[in-house]
C-alpha cells in the first residue's frame, strides 16, 4: 500500500525573489508556454473505485518553470553527478541540462563531477571535476554510458558537502537510481543541517523501472527494445530445431518490468519469470512439467527470466555475494538463475530421454550500454529541463518524475519510502500471462 502523500512536501530553500529569464506567458490563451504556479498538483491516482471520491491531498507538486525563482541565474554554479549502473540516455540528460542552464537561464558555470559520488570525495583518487559547456556536451547524446563516469557505493555526506561548499556549487543534479537518490537525500540533509542554500535535485535513471511514484524511468524503453532483439534471436533458434528451447536472461534485480514488457513486445515468449511472482520448477504444476507439455504440442518454446528470480531459488543469506552498493550480485554463480534454469532443463529432459536443443542467451550489459532510443531521447531531455526549472526555483531534496504523463516534483523521502514492483494480481501481469499463455507455477 502506498504512503500517504499528504505527509510529504517538497522542500524549498526560501522565497523566490528573482524574475525568471525565460520570458514565458503569465496568461493562458496567448499561444505561448506559461509558467506553472506552485499550487498546481498532479493526482497520484486517476482511477476511482465505485462510490469513491477524489482526495486532493493525495497528489504531487506539478513540475515546470516558475515565474519567480530563488537564484540569481548569473551567479549560479551548477554541478552534475551520475552514479550507479550505466543506462541509455545519461548523456542525453547531461546535454539537455547544460543547454538549459547555459542558454535559457544563463548560469555562471556548470561542473561535472567524475565517477559518481566518488568525485565529491577528494580522497577517492578519481579525476578532477570537469567544466561543462555547450561545446563539451554537443555530441555526447550519440553515445551510450556516461561522459562523466560512474561508480557505486556510499560516501560520507559531510565530505561531499565540504566539496560542494569549497567549489561554490549552488545546485547539484544527481542522475541515478534508488541508491543515487539515497545519496542525494543524505546530501540534502547534511546541507540543511549546516544551514547552507544548495539545491539537490534527482533525476531517476534505471533500466529496471523500479522507482515508485513515477510512470517510468529513463533508459527503460531503450533497454526493452534491446531485450526484444535478444528474445527474437532466441525464438529463431528455437523454431529452427526439433524441441528447440530459447532461454533468455534479462536484467531486473527486484522488479521484472524489462522481462514483462519485452515478453509482451516480442509476442513469441511462452514462459516469463519475474522476481515478484513465485514459481516452482518441479511437480505437476511446475515449470518443467509445463515445458514438457509445450514441446510435445508445439515442438519449441521461448523462456524469459529476470535475473532477480535467483533470489527465489537461492535465498538472500548474509553471505550472498553483493556489490559495493549492497545489491545482490546476480551474475555470481551462486545466484545466476539463467545458468540454473539451463542445467535444470537439460537434466530434466535427459532423465525423460527426450532430446532437446537449448540455446541460452544472456544480453545483460548490452541492455545498458546502448545509446538512447527515440522515445527515451525525448524523455531524457524533458526530465533534464524540468530538473533545471525545479533547481532554479529553489526546490531541493526532491526528484523529477512523470506521473500520468505530467511531470512532477517527488520528495526524496517519499521516493525512498518504497519501491515499484509488478503486482501479481494487477493488469500488467495479467497481460503477460495472456500473452504467454503460461499457468501459475505454484
Amino acid at each position: 500500500m502506498k504512503n500517504d502523500l499528504s505527509c510529504y512536501g517538497v522542500a524549498s530553500l526560501g522565497e523566490c525573489t528573482f524574475a525568471s529569464p525565460l520570458g514565458l506567458s503569465t496568461t493562458k490563451g496567448e499561444q505561448l508556454a506559461t509558467y506553472v504556479p506552485d499550487g498546481a498538483r498532479v493526482l497520484d491516482k486517476v482511477e476511482l473505485a465505485p462510490g469513491a471520491s477524489v482526495d486532493a491531498a493525495q497528489a504531487l507538486e506539478k513540475a515546470g518553470p516558475r515565474e519567480r525563482i530563488y537564484f540569481d541565474p548569473k551567479r549560479v554554479n551548477a554541478g552534475i553527478v551520475t552514479s550507479g549502473g550505466i543506462c541509455p540516455g545519461i548523456n542525453n540528460v547531461i546535454r539537455a541540462m547544460v543547454f538549459e542552464l547555459v542558454h535559457k537561464y544563463g548560469v555562471a558555470s556548470v561542473t561535472g563531477f567524475r565517477f559518481g559520488f566518488a568525485g565529491l570525495d577528494p580522497a577517492s583518487g578519481v579525476p578532477a571535476p570537469m567544466s561543462l559547456g555547450p561545446d563539451e556536451v554537443s555530441h555526447v547524446h550519440r553515445f551510450g554510458g556516461t561522459m562523466l563516469g560512474t561508480s557505486r557505493g556510499a560516501r560520507d555526506p559531510k565530505v561531499m558537502v565540504d566539496t560542494l561548499v569549497a567549489r561554490g556549487i549552488d545546485v547539484l543534479f544527481a542522475i541515478g537510481g534508488d541508491g543515487t537518490m539515497r545519496g542525494a537525500h543524505a546530501l540534502a540533509e547534511e546541507i540543511e543541517r549546516r544551514g547552507k542554500k544548495i539545491s539537490v535535485i534527482g533525476v531517476p535513471k534505471t533500466i529496471d523501472n523500479d522507482i515508485a511514484f513515477v510512470d517510468k524511468t529513463f533508459g527503460f524503453e531503450s533497454a526493452v527494445a534491446m531485450a526484444r532483439v535478444a528474445i527474437d534471436a532466441a525464438h529463431t533458434e528455437a523454431v529452427s530445431a526439433l524441441n528447440g528451447i530459447g532461454l533468455v536472461k534479462l536484467m531486473g534485480r527486484e522488479a521484472g518490468f524489462i522481462a514483462a514488457h519485452a515478453s509482451m513486445a516480442s509476442h513469441d515468449v511462452n514462459i516469463c519469470l519475474v522476481p515478484e511472482v513465485r514459481f516452482r520448477l518441479d511437480g505437476p504444476t511446475g515449470l518443467l512439467c509445463h515445458l514438457e507439455k509445450r514441446l510435445a504440442e508445439r515442438r519449441h518454446a521461448v523462456i524469459v527470466v529476470a535475473e532477480g528470480c535467483g533470489a527465489q531459488l537461492f535465498g538472500e543469506g548474509a553471505d550472498a555475494p553483493r556489490d559495493a552498493s549492497g545489491n545482490l550480485r546476480f551474475q555470481a554463480s551462486e545466484l545466476d538463475i539463467g545458468k540454473h534454469l539451463q542445467r535444470s532443463i537439460v537434466r530434466h529432459f535427459e532423465e525423460k530421454n527426450i532430446p532437446i536443443s537449448l540455446k541460452y542467451i544472456d544480453p545483460s550489459y548490452m541492455l545498458r550500454g546502448v545509446p538512447a532510443g527515440a522515445i527515451d531521447a525525448v524523455f531524457c531531455a524533458e526530465l533534464a529541463r524540468y530538473a533545471v526549472h525545479a533547481a532554479m526555483a529553489g526546490k531541493t531534496d526532491m526528484m523529477i518524475g512523470r506521473l500520468h504523463r505530467a511531470f512532477t516534483h517527488v520528495p526524496l523521502p517519499l521516493v525512498l519510502s518504497e519501491g515499484k514492483r509488478i503486482d501479481p494480481d494487477g493488469e500488467l501481469w495479467l497481460a503477460v500471462t495472456e500473452s504467454t499463455g503460461q499457468p501459475r507455477f505454484i
